[in-house]
């Protein structure tokens, strides 16, 4: 090799190895990503904070009001009125557990929206097993 190949191979050497000690990709140091704290973009934009909402621990408010119902920045949350004053279905509705499908009457909305509804989940289970 002649004295120019070697010349041009030791600096090629020199501009590598200085070239892998400074970062020479988009990325920043996790110190200078540390001190400049901005808000993450995400594909639509910026991405909202969750905000902490407080929680009511007043057990007298708890007892006579719907806390969370007032959604406005002024007035209050509805007062709880006795149970005389609500109406009588009220009092009659399902709670506890989903009723079977057995249980359904079969000439109900109620029944056939649910057998529909459980046909549609079997579907997409099956499709989920299906490979392409």
């Amino acid at each position: 090799m002649n004295h120019l190949t070697l010349t041009f191979n030791l600096l090629r050497q020199r501009l590598t190895c200085s070239a892998t000690a400074a970062r020479c990709y988009a990325a920043k140091p996790a110190a200078v990503a540390a001190v400049g704290k901005k808000k993450k973009l995400g594909k639509l934009g910026p991405i909202m904070e969750k905000k902490i909402i407080p929680v009511e621990t007043d057990a007298n408010k708890l007892v006579n009001y719907v806390c969370g119902s007032n959604y406005m920045k002024t007035g209050e949350d509805i007062k709880l009125k006795p149970d005389s004053e609500y109406p009588d279905w009220l009092w009659t509705l399902n709670t506890e557990r989903i009723i079977p499908l057995e249980e359904l009457d079969p000439n109900t909305k109620q029944y056939w929206r649910r057998l529909r509804k459980m046909a549609l989940r079997r579907n997409n289970q099956l499709s989920k097993l299906k490979k392409f």
